[in-house]
């Protein structure tokens, strides 16, 4: 019976021929793939991920947590630092570990470590040259941290707090600047924040009128915590607003008092913001208010 094991190959094929052309490039395959799976570095050393993690030789191991960090291969990097962190304590080489290990962790979003690490290396290391940018690195973690206003602003209170404290700490910084803004970013999402929560109370008006009375005290407590804000004039209407709709909703013998707190707070207006596009609105406020006045 004859075989088939050759039956693709062409009738007149030369086999010992196709044998000498194909074990070469096979051989070179096999190379080649070997090369991909296991790199040697300059030194002879492996630099399969594994067998670096593995490795004893920190000095090389160092040196390709360098070369991930470079390349911003940041995982890779993290895991190298994270063993070299635990084994290179009291080194020449701990505090540029310990400083590259915490960027990583900044980098990977990991701002929880992040701020440890970048906390620890200002501890560990007071006089380093480094020292000043790791502090703001520190509170700049609580910056990246800070949710949209409608969220807890937990986050947003430190970073201005760790901010405040990085100026005091380091005025000659070239970071001030950016500490400033941020800061200003941070008291403008707690702004907002405490301004959606008295306007809710305005908002609910219709349910109670007692919300009305509340919308004016947080309104006037908005009013105190940011005298510089540029809503000012704003919220001082809606106090306006608040105490005259308050008013005409109370009883009889309450009206004409609160009545006339409502003038108090157009004087006041006026006084304050007499520039305000909101001017005219709070003089109609002014006139209901008299006319209000004159019908008890």
């Amino acid at each position: 019976m004859k075989t088939t094991y050759f039956r693709f190959l062409p009738k007149n094929c030369n086999f010992a021929g196709f044998m000498k052309r194909i074990i070469p490039l096979f051989i070179l395959l096999l190379s080649v793939s070997s090369c991909s799976f296991f790199k040697a570095s300059s030194n002879g050393q492996p630099t399969n991920f594994n067998k670096i993690q593995k490795s004893t030789d920190y000095t090389f191991k160092l040196q390709m947590a360098e070369k991930y960090y470079l390349n911003k291969d940041y995982n890779h990097a993290q895991i190298l630092y994270d063993d070299l962190y635990r084994v290179m304590k009291g080194s020449e080489h701990f505090e540029d570990i310990w400083y590259k290990y915490a960027y990583c962790a900044y980098y990977l979003k990991d701002y929880i470590n992040a701020e440890n690490l970048f906390k620890g290396f200002v501890e560990a290391f007071p006089n380093s040259p480094k020292s000043d940018e790791m502090d703001y690195m520190r509170a700049y973690c609580f910056w990246k941290q800070s949710p949209k206003y409608q969220l807890d602003q937990t986050n947003t209170t430190k970073a201005m707090g760790f901010m405040q404290a990085f100026i005091a700490q380091h005025p000659n910084s070239d970071k001030v600047k950016e500490a400033t803004e941020i800061i200003e970013k941070c008291r403008a999402k707690l702004e907002e924040k405490d301004f959606e929560a008295a306007k809710l109370y305005f908002n609910l008006r219709e349910t109670n009128p007692a919300y009305l009375k509340a919308a004016s005290l947080t309104f006037n407590l908005l009013m105190n915590a940011y005298p510089d804000s540029q809503f000012s004039d704003e919220y001082k209407l809606y106090i306006i607003k608040s105490d005259y709709l308050y008013a005409v909703k109370s009883l009889e013998e309450k009206k004409k008092a609160r009545l006339e707190q409502v003038l108090t707070d157009v004087n006041d207006f006026n006084d304050r913001f007499p520039d305000s596009k909101l001017k005219q609105e709070a003089r109609e406020y002014q006139d209901l208010a008299n006319n209000s006045i004159k019908q008890l």
